[in-house]
């Protein structure tokens, strides 16, 4: 009887077999059909893996201030030297110019760790990883399903894109640890260099890298000895695929890497800059995933040693005993365009994000006067026209004094502003209009929501108005611009991912006529020359500028400009008292100018020297004071006052222990309030945020001023601006 025949149960058995294994063989060929009909080359890209950090520059567009968002810069495949290449598929995937974008067996091991739960290694292509790391619709998570998809999507790009334009992703997108996303940014963080200029060993150690970014990315002890083997088997796995020669393998020696750090640790003024950059960015409707992750290119208004002059100027000229709670804001800004070139933030950023120049808003004092000057002028008002000088003036039923309790007389503008006349600008104001003097501030940069609260207060031309640094320097360079205006602002260009350039073109507008400008620098020289301003005297170059000093020197200021460059300087504490060095109270004609003037020195060195235009009815004595040395004070009239010696304001300038000298900026012991001194300005005691910068975003409070909240402080300047200066505080003058 024969064994094994037709119908015997082991054939059956055997043919039942092959049914199912070709049953299920062209079901899976069927699945896999279906697969790959089904699964597309996603036409999106994960936004990791295109995002470009952006990068800020000083204004040279040359010199980096700093980095934004992810660590990647892509570059071009040409870019990257062809060791650096070899190094990597030899790493990586030495059959990827042969494959088909995929590694069977590799993929296998991979489904079998999936399914077993095994660690196996893996066998992904380059093909692979790039698939995995660059296309959305592909997680990292560990299932059949998605590396069948992974497989898919390899091999119909490996079918339809070029193995170049596939590194070039690769080598983009790969991570290569210390914070590095991409072969430029890798380059940059372990050896300080462009990709363009990796050495065969630094490439090597690159491709290196690949497999186990956080432990090669700082290898010390034992990681240091597997990071160096790695490196070696990089270097004899491209004498295998031909990349380089046994002799050249030989030679080469382990690379040394550069320390790691951070991507971008703020030091200095540069976290001020940089924050004042990104709120202009958002200004502007760029979004934070844009600034982060859109490869932008910033150039900002910023000059590097303009910046350091700035912080030189500050820190130089105040003494070692300053007390930590005065706070000093500079700004510069240049006239002609608008741009904001330097600053000075503050003394560590660190400590305290809200910076002293943008942020941090005072009552201007006397700086004010130069747009009541201003308003004056261009209302048909001459700088011959004569104001009420004398001490006190009273308006409704309150009196208004001048510095000391001092009487001039009637004044011409010149010497109203040379010696800072409480009472002849009061005076000016109300003849003027007090709407025209705030329509002018506001032409001139002064926001509307700061001067609203004291639009109706005859001590609105004392400035009891809060204003920056940088809002004041921008007033000033009205002047300096022949009364046209033009807005701050600290962004030159942007250039996006592909190179679109969007310049920064801020068209001037005109806040008063030329010749109200003219005559008004021609008044605040006379500052500077011979009057409260003169510590701020360069003796190269025409200076005009006007001091300010509030009520017990809760605020002082100098705000000047040559034509070329306005700035403003100022001082102040947080909790409103009195700003004192060394015991002595300080006013705007001691330090602030001095802090000026240190600045300046440096800022027009090597500057063409350029002079202010002639005033009208330049050279009359009969129209400016000053000019005739019989009447020094510009008073014209005979009311019975010896003149012969010099008032209080012409003492000349403090000595080296910074005290005012005896009547400059000194207020009288009874000075009276002004009508509007009584603390319940607009907004009632204590409403808004309170002082010490409780107002700041992300609760970024002021260290010095602590957070007061909403503490009484008796006035309506409180509730708007935060800093406790009152409505109505009475303004020196000088």
């Amino acid at each position: 009887m024969l064994k094994g025949g037709t119908g015997s149960p082991r054939r059956k058995l055997l043919r039942i077999t092959l049914v199912v294994f070709g049953v299920g063989l062209f079901s899976a060929i069927g699945l896999l059909g279906v697969v790959w009909a089904i699964t597309p080359i996603p036409d999106s890209t994960q936004p990791r893996a295109t995002a470009q950090g952006s990068v800020i520059y000083y204004r040279d567009g040359k010199t980096v201030l700093a980095r934004q968002g992810v660590n990647r810069k892509s570059v071009a495949l040409d870019k990257v030297p062809q060791s650096l290449r070899n190094a990597v598929i030899a790493a990586e995937n030495r059959s990827f110019y042969d494959d088909q974008g995929v590694s069977l067996s590799g993929t296998f091991r991979a489904m079998w760790s999936t399914v077993s739960g095994q660690q196996l290694q893996g066998g992904s292509t380059i093909t692979q990883q790039m698939v995995r790391n660059y296309y959305s619709g592909l997680s990292q998570e560990r299932s059949i399903v998605r590396k069948l998809k992974e497989v898919m999507i390899s091999l119909k790009v490996d079918q339809s894109k070029p193995k170049d334009w596939v590194l070039e992703q690769y080598l983009n997108t790969i991570y290569f640890g210390r914070g590095a996303d991409g072969v430029q940014a890798a380059a940059a963080a372990y050896f300080g260099r462009d990709v363009g200029k990796l050495t065969l060993a630094q490439g090597a150690y690159l491709a290196a890298v690949i497999q186990q970014p956080s432990r090669f990315a700082d290898p010390q002890g034992p990681d240091l000895y597997a990071a160096r083997d790695r490196w070696r088997s990089v270097i004899d796995g491209m004498v295998a695929t031909g990349a380089i020669t046994s002799q050249e393998a030989a030679e080469v020696t382990f690379p040394a890497l550069r320390r790691p750090k951070a991507i971008f640790a703020p030091k200095g003024q540069e976290g001020y800059m940089l924050d004042q950059v990104t709120a202009e960015l958002k200004s502007r409707g760029y979004t934070d995933e844009v600034i982060n992750q859109g490869g932008l290119k910033i150039v900002s208004t910023f000059d590097k040693n303009l910046m350091a002059a700035a912080e030189r100027a500050v820190t130089s000229t105040l003494p070692d005993g300053t007390p930590k709670k005065v706070r000093t804001g500079l700004a510069a800004v240049d006239p002609a365009t608008g741009e904001v070139v330097a600053f000075y933030g503050g003394r560590s950023y660190t400590a305290n994000k809200f910076d002293n120049s943008f942020s941090a808003k005072v009552q201007a004092g006397s700086t004010f006067k130069a747009y009541t000057l201003a308003a004056a002028l261009d209302n048909g008002f001459g700088l011959d026209t004569r104001v009420d000088g004398n001490s006190p003036l009273r308006i409704a039923s309150a009196d208004i004094p001048n510095s000391g309790g001092y009487s001039y007389g009637e004044v011409n503008l010149v010497k109203a502003t040379q010696s800072s006349v409480n009472t002849a600008f009061v005076d000016l104001a109300q003849k003027v209009g007090l709407n025209k003097v705030v329509k002018l501030a506001e032409g001139a940069g002064i926001p509307a929501a700061q001067l609203d609260p004291h639009r109706g207060a005859a001590t609105l031309p004392l400035g009891v108005a809060s204003v920056s640094a940088v809002q004041n320097a921008s007033g000033f360079a009205s002047f300096a611009a022949e009364g046209v205006h033009r807005e701050a602002h600290v962004i030159r260009s942007v250039t996006d991912a592909e190179g679109n350039v969007v310049k920064s073109s801020t068209k001037g507008k005109r806040a008063f006529g030329e010749q109200a400008a003219i005559d008004a620098t021609y008044a605040l020289t006379q500052v500077v020359e011979g009057g409260t301003g003169s510590g701020a005297r360069l003796y190269d170059r025409p200076v005009a500028g006007k001091t300010g000093t509030t009520d017990e020197s809760a605020a002082v200021w100098f705000a000047g400009f040559t034509p070329q460059l306005a700035v403003a300087v100022d001082m102040f504490r947080d909790d409103n008292k009195p700003v004192t060095v060394n015991g002595s109270a300080l006013y705007g004609g001691s330090y602030p100018a001095q802090i000026w003037r240190s600045f300046m020195t440096e800022a027009m060195e090597g500057k063409p020297v350029k002079e202010f235009k002639e005033p009208s009815n330049y050279g009359y004595s009969d129209t400016y004071g000053g000019y005739d040395p019989d009447d020094e004070y510009g008073d014209r009239q005979d009311d019975g006052q010896d003149r012969s010696t010099p008032g209080p304001d012409e003492t000349g300038t403090p000595g080296p222990d910074q005290t005012a000298a005896p009547d400059q900026e000194t207020p009288g012991p009874d000075q009276p309030p002004a009508p509007e001194e009584t603390g319940e300005g607009p907004g009632g005691p204590g409403d808004g945020p309170g002082p010490g910068r409780g107002d700041v975003p992300d609760g970024r409070g002021g260290g010095d001023g602590g957070d007061r909240g909403g503490e009484d402080r008796g006035g309506g300047d409180f509730g708007v601006e935060g800093l406790g200066h009152r409505l109505g505080d009475p303004i020196r003058g000088n």
